[in-house]
């Protein structure tokens, strides 16, 4: 079982199929074992899987920390990409308040550069566009970094129609970050088609819908403190029973071909297009090794719009985010 290939945007980053996600590995959903945790991302590499998401806020700090250390030695196997653009005191992250500031994005480049044990970063991501700067002055920066070797190429997350373009006339974009599933499908009436007029991938996180459309979820009060789905609209009240309901499809059909529902899910992001790459974000093995297998799957033509009219925009009950994060996006 080796993933699949495949190119993200016109500038060249070539990374597998199926990346990633490091995030819960240090934060967000429950506890983790760094033991489990290197063992996952070492496994990774074997199975192919050499694209890895990471960001100077997760932790904050300690993941590109567990990255750096995993994977000491090992730097030439992998693809890292990182963000910038929140704002930080003393350790801690400030709320949601973000700092793109051209000096800020070099101090944020350095840092990760150091905690990653690294001279340069693959992808480099702004985490939020920051309304105080402007997308030209961040779009500079970066180049200026890639024609120092400190960046190979630029992404951006979670940014709209506007800023993209913006900020690709200044520096190319080679990829936008942001959520896109069966659950989640915001992206398809304008962004999408914008991606694909200036040739800029895809790379879709949360992916599974936040583990609903893998099964086996609670209600938001049943995980632990500090847990984010605790406070996920999706996971409250009436909102998770009708979410329930309208994710059966993903697990009916997932039994009709005897595969995990997570792997439907994969397998429909797949098949939207050869320039998107989604990133399942799991800290565990058994998981990993799950969601590589998705790479494998078929989905023909009917099954791909039972799928799409049964999870259809405005089928899911709630906002992806609480407000206080939802007003951080630029839409």
């Amino acid at each position: 079982m080796t993933l699949s290939r495949r190119q993200l945007g016109n500038q060249g980053l070539e990374v597998s199929a199926i990346g990633l996600g490091c995030m819960g590995m240090s934060q967000s959903y429950g506890q983790a074992d760094e033991a489990e945790s290197v063992a996952t991302l070492h496994r990774a590499v074997e199975l192919g899987c050499h694209f890895f998401d990471t960001a100077e806020g997760y932790g904050p700090f300690t993941n590109e920390e567990l990255l750096g250390r995993a994977f000491k030695g090992r730097r030439d196997s992998v693809i890292l990409a990182t963000k910038f653009g929140f704002r930080f005191e003393n350790g801690r992250q400030v709320g949601a308040e973000t700092d793109s500031s051209p000096a800020n994005i070099r101090r944020a480049v350095e840092g990760s550069l150091r905690r990653l044990q690294t001279d340069h970063i693959d992808l480099l991501y702004q985490h939020r566009v920051d309304r105080k700067v402007p997308i030209e002055d961040v779009a500079g920066t970066v180049g200026e970094l890639v024609r120092e070797g400190k960046v190979r190429f630029f992404g951006l997350s979670e940014a709209g129609v506007a800023n993209l373009r913006r900020a690709h006339a200044v520096h190319p974009v080679s990829v936008l970050q942001s959520e896109y599933s069966l659950w989640e499908r915001n992206l398809e009436s304008e962004i999408i088609p914008v991606l694909r007029e200036l040739g800029i991938g895809l790379v879709p996180f949360c992916p599974l819908g936040r583990g609903f459309l893998a099964g086996g979820v609670k209600r938001a009060e049943e995980y632990p403190e500090g847990d984010t789905r605790r406070i996920d609209p999706r996971y409250q009240g009436s909102n998770y029973d009708a979410n329930v309901a309208a994710a059966r499809i993903v697990f009916d059909m997932a039994a009709s071909k005897g595969v995990k529902p997570g792997q439907i899910a994969l397998a429909w992001l797949l098949h939207k297009g050869d320039n998107i790459v989604p990133i399942p974000g799991t800290k565990r093995r058994t998981y990993l090794e799950e969601n590589v297998a998705a790479d494998a799957i078929r989905l023909d033509a009917t099954e791909m719009q039972k799928l799409d009219a049964a999870l259809a925009t405005g089928t899911i009950a709630g906002n992806r985010y609480p407000d206080f994060v939802m007003a951080t996006i630029d839409r």
